[in-house]
């Protein structure tokens, strides 16, 4: 949801102090962007550690890896961790044509990025929308991905409209006011991405659709870096894609294909998530049953940051971290 992300984007979107954060308050100074040429565009990447690398896939789509650097950065002292910036997003370069903005162009990136930095084989953690191309990745590459992370995530297209229906149900009966001006600014043709439908939309508060515990610190880094890429979102989730989506993401669907993958897995969901619903999420216990489930009772889309404690007891558990 293009513009519930931006709003939230402004009020420190995820980069959020949590205990593991708040015992390295310079996190992010710990690593350096290193620019690599991926057929002709520069691409964002930051690795630092020994060890198993594990890939970190940012949500949105439209996000830098930035919020995950501030929550999984830590892991460097265990691991290789590896943090990049898909193609138009964060610091890496802006596509020529927007229509290479694909969540199969954001897989066929994880591999080459996989060649570059010379790995046998990798894990992956997805979260949002980053579960969506670490989804696909372990499908087509099932012997290169050792262990899969998703958190909050969607399992297609289909997954995501349901969402999205979800939500706007949800802002419609809490907020009829507001929803009644939605109506009549689409009743005149205007899509999510078109303002005045877009600030307005925007404007639906969303404390409780993303979080449970609303009293969460911002955390983020100091020097200036792009948030959010809503070119991005509007390419692979469609221009009207808080309504309807369409774009590359309509086109996902790997509910048949999730028994398949031979990496060991874990997904984790949040009881209160307003953006990947618990209805959908316990849908991969069928999809998937090959794989841990853990629903999180005390948080919404972020688990990681509203129930620290449990999460990285159960990360560290699954990454075999001692």
């Amino acid at each position: 949801m293009k513009q519930l992300t931006q709003l939230l984007s402004l009020i420190g979107f995820l980069f959020i102090t949590t205990a593991f954060s708040q015992r390295d308050p310079e996190i992010f100074s710990k690593f350096e962007s290193k620019f690599y040429d991926v057929e002709g565009y520069k691409i964002n990447v930051e690795v630092k550690g020994s060890g198993d690398p594990i890939f970190f896939l940012p949500g949105g789509p439209g996000n830098s890896h930035d919020y995950m650097q501030a929550n999984f950065g830590q892991y460097y002292k265990t691991n290789t961790v590896v943090f990049f910036d898909f193609l138009g997003r964060g610091k890496s370069d802006d596509a020529k044509d927007k229509l290479e903005y694909s969540v199969e162009n954001d897989v066929a990136l994880i591999e080459k990025l996989r060649v570059l930095l010379n790995f046998d084989k990798i894990s992956i953690v997805g979260h949002s929308y980053g579960t969506v191309p670490a989804q696909a990745y372990a499908i087509k590459y099932p012997d290169l991905v050792d262990k899969l992370l998703l958190i909050s995530g969607f399992h297609g297209g289909e997954m995501w409209q349901a969402n999205c229906d979800s939500y706007n149900h949800y802002a419609k009966t809490h907020f009829p006011e507001k929803w009644k001006q939605v109506d009549s600014l689409r009743a005149l043709g205007y899509v999510s991405s078109e303002e005045p439908l877009k600030s307005l939309y925007a404007s639906i508060p969303t404390k409780y659709v993303y979080y449970h515990n609303t009293s969460i610190k911002s955390n983020e880094p100091a020097e200036p870096y792009r948030k959010w890429a809503d070119d991005v979102y509007t390419t692979i989730i469609g221009r009207d894609g808080d309504f309807y989506v369409s774009g590359s993401m309509i086109n996902q669907d790997y509910r048949q294909q999730l028994k398949n993958v031979t990496a060991k897995t874990l997904i984790v969901a949040g009881r209160y998530d307003g953006v990947s619903t618990p209805e959908f999420n316990f849908q991969y216990k069928t999809f998937m049953p090959q794989a841990q489930f853990v629903m999180f009772e005390q948080s919404g889309h972020n688990p990681y940051l509203e129930e620290p404690e449990k999460f990285y007891a159960l990360f560290d558990q699954f990454f075999d971290i001692k």
